[in-house]
């Protein structure tokens, strides 16, 4: 088993700043990646993605609701209800995984999105012993990005 390299964490770095850039015609301040052992920075909203075959784990995107609701402004949907909320949230984390599964390949397989409002008390644990944390800021919102993945093969 081993940890994913800076390398690899750049890839959803740029895959969440591509995300921002394309959707809002404006680049969203990525802050550099840190670790985190538990107590992950969790909004209202999350979008998580499972991975495995050659790795395990999972990714998360998480945000407030008011950035949500801003980004579907952006995007000219009027509907801004919980469930559009919900469906934000995870075509936001189902993007920016596919985007690295072009880098990491076949091998990595990506689940669909698991759509969560609040925070749930199980989900502040790392597949490893650390979690890779990415802080997003668009306009005067933050967003976290967390990658909990790790290679087996």
């Amino acid at each position: 088993m081993s940890d994913l390299s800076e390398k690899d964490i750049e890839i959803f770095i740029e895959a969440i700043g591509g995300y921002f850039k394309q959707i809002t015609h404006e680049a969203a301040s990525i802050g550099v990646a840190y670790l985190a052992q538990n107590a992950f920075p969790m909004n209202d909203f999350t979008g998580l993605i499972k991975v495995s075959a050659d790795y395990t784990g999972a990714l998360y995107f998480s945000a407030p609701s008011a950035m949500l609701r801003h980004l579907l402004t952006v995007m000219k949907e009027t509907d801004q209800s919980e469930e559009n909320l919900l469906d934000a949230v995870g075509e936001i984390a189902n993007t920016i995984s596919g985007n690295a599964r072009k880098y990491f390949g076949e091998n990595m397989v990506i689940s669909t999105p698991e759509k969560i409002i609040g925070i749930p008390a199980d989900l502040n644990r790392s597949e490893k012993n650390y979690a890779y944390v990415i802080i997003i800021k668009w306009k005067h919102y933050s967003a976290s990005l967390v990658v909990d993945i790790k290679r087996i093969r």
